[in-house]
C-alpha cells in the first residue's frame, strides 16, 4: 500500500456547479450530484474551481454551495473550495467564506491576468493561504493564469505550514516528479490525460473532470499503482482515452461535463452561465456515443 498521506483525498472531482434553466444555482441538484460522486468512488471534490464556473459565480453563491456539500457528504469526502480571484482582497473573501461554510481545505492559485511578478504572485497567494486558515491546495495552471509557478516561489510557498499539496496542471510530469522530491508536498495530477503518469510518478492522486463519469475506473487505477500493478493501471488508463477525449477533448471540460451528467440525468439541465455555452450537437452525440460504449449511459 501507498504510503502518501492523501489529506485532500484520492479520486478528487473538480465538481460542476448545477444551475436552474433560468441561470440560478441549483443546491438540491448540487446535492444529489455530490452524493453520487461520493457513491461512485470520490473521496475529495473541489467546489467553486475552473469547472464549477467560479468567475461567473459569487460570493453567496459560493458559501450556500459549499455549506451544502459539506453537509451532504462532508463526513465521507474531503470538501475543497477555490478561491480563486486577480484582486487579492475578493479572493481573501472567498477564502474566508469557505472557512465560514464548512470547507475542509482550500484551493488557491495564482492571480489571472494580471500576470503580476513572482513576488506579487508569493504575496497573493500567501495572503488566501493565510486568510482561509485551513489546509491548502496550491494549483499551477499557467494555460489559464497565464503565470506559472516558478521553483522558488513554490518552494517559499510549500514553507508555509498549511500548504500541502499541489495540483498541476503544467503538464510537465517530470519537472513535477523533480518538485515532489524537492518539496515533500502531496502532488495531484490536474490533468485527466495525465493521471496514469503522474500516479506511476508518486502524485498522491488526481484532481478530475472526467471523474464525474468514471470516479469508479479511476478509483481502480489509483488502487493499481498502490499495489505496483503499472499493466493493470496502464490497461485502465488505456480503457478510458476515448472518454477522456471526449469529455476533455474541446478544452471545455466545463461544458461537457455537465452534457455528460445530464445525459446519464443527474442534471436536469446542462445550463452555463455566459461566457460559456453548450457544445455543438456533433459534440453531444459524440459523447454520448462513447459514454454508450463505456457502459456509462
Amino acid at each position: 500500500m501507498s504510503e502518501l498521506k492523501r489529506v485532500f483525498g484520492s479520486v478528487i472531482v473538480a465538481m460542476v456547479t448545477p444551475f436552474h434553466a433560468d441561470g440560478s444555482v441549483d443546491i438540491p441538484t448540487a446535492r444529489r450530484l455530490a452524493r453520487h460522486l461520493v457513491d461512485q468512488g470520490c473521496d475529495g471534490i473541489v467546489l467553486n474551481g475552473t469547472t464549477g464556473e467560479s468567475p461567473t459565480t459569487h460570493q453567496p453563491e459560493k458559501d450556500e454551495l459549499v455549506a451544502a456539500v459539506v453537509e451532504e457528504v462532508g463526513s465521507e469526502a474531503f470538501i475543497t473550495a477555490g478561491a480563486g480571484s486577480n484582486d487579492t482582497a475578493h479572493a481573501v473573501r472567498i477564502a474566508k467564506g469557505a472557512k465560514r461554510s464548512g470547507a475542509h481545505g482550500v484551493l488557491v492559485l495564482p492571480p489571472y491576468y494580471n500576470r503580476p511578478s513572482q513576488e506579487g504572485v508569493y504575496r497573493h497567494m500567501r495572503a488566501v493561504i493565510e486568510a482561509a486558515e485551513l489546509p491548502a491546495m496550491l494549483y499551477d495552471i499557467p494555460g489559464r493564469t497565464g503565470v506559472r509557478l516558478e521553483d522558488a516561489t513554490l518552494d517559499r510557498l510549500a514553507a508555509l505550514e498549511p500548504v500541502l499539496a499541489v495540483k498541476d496542471a503544467t503538464g510537465n510530469v517530470a519537472h513535477g516528479f523533480d518538485a515532489i522530491a524537492r518539496t515533500g508536498l502531496e502532488f495531484y495530477s490536474g490533468d485527466d490525460g495525465l493521471n496514469f503518469a503522474w500516479l506511476a510518478h508518486g502524485a498522491a492522486g488526481v484532481v478530475s473532470v472526467v471523474g464525474h463519469v468514471a470516479a469508479a475506473q479511476y478509483k481502480q487505477l489509483v488502487s493499481l499503482v498502490d499495489g505496483g500493478d503499472l499493466a493493470g493501471a496502464r490497461a485502465v488508463a488505456r480503457d478510458l482515452r476515448d472518454v477522456v477525449a471526449a469529455v476533455m477533448g474541446t478544452g471545455q471540460g466545463a461544458v461537457m461535463a455537465k452534457h455528460a451528467l445530464h445525459l446519464q440525468g443527474i442534471l436536469p439541465t446542462p445550463t452555463l452561465r455566459l461566457p460559456l455555452v453548450e457544445a455543438p450537437q456533433a459534440d453531444v452525440d459524440n459523447l454520448a456515443d462513447v459514454l454508450r460504449a463505456h457502459s456509462m449511459l
